[in-house]
């Protein structure tokens, strides 16, 4: 395996150039799943159930769903087999389970997910009917550190254990979406000439998926300018983001998310959320205001991180550390406050449910450029992290939460935004690939 590209991309550090020429020359014949690889597939996929065993007692053991298609694109009687690479938080999860479904349920595809034992993928993968194998996660850290030498080993291993996953499972596409197990998974493809798609969510590219293209992978962005060569597609979304767009099927989860959440549909809901990681800014701004929310009426909806405290129980307060169906706290929102993820941005903006934005003041600026179309057009405000007080919430988010009008407008902003199917986008990109593959 070359390394030749690498001189040109000086974004690409001296220890990338290193642990791929040692998997490139030491990487060629795995014979075996390392213990710490966790594999579940299934040869035949209309078996009725496929197991996920977790290795060395990490985590419980799933039973996940048959992949059962309605019609299935076959190559030489067999279905394609596909690789979603996705891992450690919701938004880099949600997107590949998004494009896993519309693999799956138009083209018959059979699609295994790619992550490490460490992030939410142990649940969310199996929850959604997929298979999971796992790998070595490699990390990057931002800084020096005695954590920055041992990447160039634990790469090696996550190669070799994809590499490994990759050939016994005859994967014809790798589709990664720039979490921590993309770039392992566009080297083994890389090294195996197993095409790959990369899919960049943010405003601006990660390192990860600079890399999958630099190596050859098809680029598909959810927004312009990211730094990224490729079209753009949009940002894949869970397909129950859709049915917050019909009138009569929005009444019909207001109705059930009233329910859920045990509260009343003739007060205004605020929906506080930090994402599958929590926000402690948010947390405590909120936290200051609550009387101010509560006085004026407005019902709470909190899902505070499953990291941080609980906040004290309040009446009309729900608070919860994390929220599984997001498409029915979306249902009973007036509004949410939440950080500006590329994933949450696009959720959002889907359900039509207007927002204050507060973005997460660190990495490379990109979640404030995630919500700024969507700003711009009138359908969400940003404010910025530090400015985010508990005086901010009492004075511009409980009027705004109290206001039909305002929130009305909002709606009308969001409904007017162009949205696309993005998830049929990139299978639809991702089963081009596959053909030409099948047909050379």
């Amino acid at each position: 395996m070359t390394v030749q590209w690498l001189s040109k991309p000086r974004e690409y550090s001296t220890w990338w150039c290193t642990a791929i020429t040692i998997a490139g020359n030491r990487g060629e014949n795995p014979t075996t799943i390392h213990n710490h690889t966790n594999l579940a597939m299934s040869a035949d996929p209309t078996t009725a159930q496929q197991y996920t065993a977790h290795p060395r007692g990490q985590g419980a053991a799933h039973t996940v769903k048959s992949q059962q298609p309605a019609d299935q694109e076959t190559f030489n009687g067999q279905a394609a087999h596909i690789l979603v690479a996705g891992g450690g938080t919701a938004g880099h999860i949600e997107p590949a389970m998004a494009v896993a479904d519309a693999l799956r349920d138009q083209y018959g595809a059979r699609v295994t997910a790619l992550g490490t034992t460490r992030g939410l993928e142990t649940d969310l993968v199996p929850a959604r009917g997929f298979p999971l194998a796992t790998i070595t996660a490699v990390p990057i850290p931002r800084k020096p550190s005695k954590a920055l030498l041992q990447v160039p080993g634990k790469l090696v291993r996550a190669l070799r254990e994809t590499r490994d996953i990759l050939r016994r499972n005859h994967i014809d596409c790798v589709v990664g979406f720039g979490s921590y197990v993309s770039a392992p998974a566009y080297l083994a493809a890389k090294s195996l000439r197993i095409p790959f798609v990369v899919h960049e969510a943010n405003a601006r590219a990660g390192l990860a998926n600079k890399l999958g293209v630099a190596l050859g992978g098809l680029g598909l962005n959810a927004q312009p300018e990211s730094g990224l060569t490729g079209e753009v597609v949009g940002l894949p979304v869970r397909n129950t983001m859709a049915a917050l767009q019909d009138p009569q099927q929005l009444a019909a989860l207001k109705q059930q998310a009233a329910q859920h959440f045990g509260l009343s549909l003739d007060k205004p809901t605020l929906l506080v959320t930090g994402g599958s990681q929590g926000a402690v800014a948010l947390n405590e701004a909120l936290a200051g205001a609550m009387d101010a929310l509560v006085d004026a009426g407005v019902q709470v909806v909190h899902a505070y991180g499953k990291k941080n405290a609980a906040p004290s129980p309040r009446p009309g307060v729900v608070a919860v550390p994390y929220i599984e169906r997001m498409d029915l706290a979306y249902a009973i929102a007036d509004l949410v406050v939440c950080r500006s993820g590329a994933m949450t941005v696009a959720e959002i903006t889907a359900s039509r449910t207007p927002a204050v934005y507060v973005p997460l003041p660190h990495g490379n600026g990109e979640q404030a450029l995630n919500a700024r179309s969507v700003v711009a057009a009138g359908g969400a405000q940003l404010v910025n992290n530090a400015e985010f007080t508990a005086d901010y919430v009492r004075d511009t988010v409980v009027p705004l939460v109290s206001d039909p009008q305002a929130l009305a407008a909002m709606r009308t902003a969001l409904a007017a935004t162009q949205t696309t199917d993005a998830a049929t986008a990139v299978a639809d990109r991702v089963m081009a690939v596959v053909r030409s593959r099948r047909h050379r």
